[in-house]
């Protein structure tokens, strides 16, 4: 088992890169701006500067090429103002990649061209990631909890501009791919008590994400866990009940409570980064916790899909999540 293997970094080694490597930079109209005024905190080694790649064959069957990150040091968001009627909802965007690079385009800018003509205003959050080491890389990890504190300070952000970002602040959500789905669930059960010393006034705003969206996660399962703790240079034990069902429990490090935010879930059955039992066991311990959780499974659909349309059913789920936000009251029906 290889939870969170990070498919699109396998792609780009492969894939033939020429010699420089460029920063990524957003779309003209749309600038990064640094989550933190200092330094970040709880910094890990990293193999060099920060870089972007392009694949150089189409992704996938989906015509066109991808774009990832790698070498985050430097955490930014980039926010994308909704077109048209603003619903006054938010949404903070997690690329995947393993918690190893950022899939910056297939589960990020494209995240925010689907959601801004809907009047959902998008931040795309590029979360610091260090291709060093083996696992465990981030997330609610005690080896490296980076990533969640850059997720935990980009909320409080969001909901402190508020009133100048025209945000409902009960209205505020995360949505994330596979790694980033992962960290979905942590922003999800790890929202009572920042990681971190308080910054500034932004970090005295609740970091609870007011809804969550987590498409093909992984590191969700008891056996995820379980291979997690036995891949760093530290080993860690994980404590759990003897009874608990090793493929449908849960990661203890994911501690579900009927606090947590009401949930939309999609994995195909087929995907061979991230097992299906990944979603299945988060789906699980939200409906047992109370927690309102709507779950979508596939028979196909693999991994890394992003929202570019194949000839696979599953690549419809956006409309699905639209309909989803209106149900909980996010957007108008």
């Amino acid at each position: 088992m290889k939870p969170l293997l990070f498919a699109f970094g396998l792609v780009l080694a492969f894939g033939g890169m020429s010699a420089q490597k460029p920063v990524w930079q957003p779309s003209p109209g749309h600038t990064q701006v640094p989550i933190w005024s200092g330094s970040a905190p709880d910094p890990q080694p990293v193999a060099g500067p920060e870089f972007a790649e392009t694949t150089a064959k189409p992704w996938m069957d989906t015509g066109r090429p991808a774009t990832g990150v790698s070498n985050v040091t430097r955490p930014t968001m980039t926010v994308y103002s909704p077109q048209g009627k603003n619903t006054g909802a938010a949404v903070v965007v997690f690329p995947g990649g393993g918690y190893q690079g950022l899939a910056i385009d297939l589960e990020g800018t494209e995240v925010c061209d689907w959601l801004t003509p809907r009047g959902i205003m998008c931040v795309l959050l590029k979360y610091r990631v260090t291709d060093v080491g083996a696992y465990p890389k981030s997330g609610p990890y005690p080896e490296s909890p980076m990533a969640l504190e850059d997720a935990q300070r980009t909320v409080g952000l969001v909901r402190f501009h508020a009133a100048e970002w025209h945000v409902d602040p009960h209205k505020v959500g995360v949505l994330g791919f596979s790694s980033g789905g992962h960290l979905v669930a942590a922003m999800s059960t790890h929202f009572a008590k920042r990681l971190y010393p308080a910054v500034d006034a932004a970090d005295k705003e609740s970091c609870r994400p007011d809804f969550a969206v987590a498409v093909y996660p992984g590191h969700l399962s008891l056996s995820a866990a379980k291979w997690d703790a036995r891949q760093g240079t530290k080993k860690f034990v994980i404590h759990y009940p003897a009874t608990a069902d090793k493929d449908l429990g849960l990661n203890p490090d994911i501690p579900v409570t009927h606090q947590s935010p009401p949930t939309f879930l999609l994995q195909a059955e087929d995907d061979h980064v991230d097992n299906v039992n990944d979603a299945l066991a988060y789906y699980i311990a939200l409906k047992n916790a109370g927690v309102p959780v709507e779950m979508h499974l596939y028979a196909q659909g693999g991994h890394a899909f992003g929202l570019r349309r194949t000839k696979l059913p599953i690549t419809g789920w956006p409309r699905l999540v639209e309909t989803w936000l209106g149900t909980i009251g996010m957007i108008s029906e």
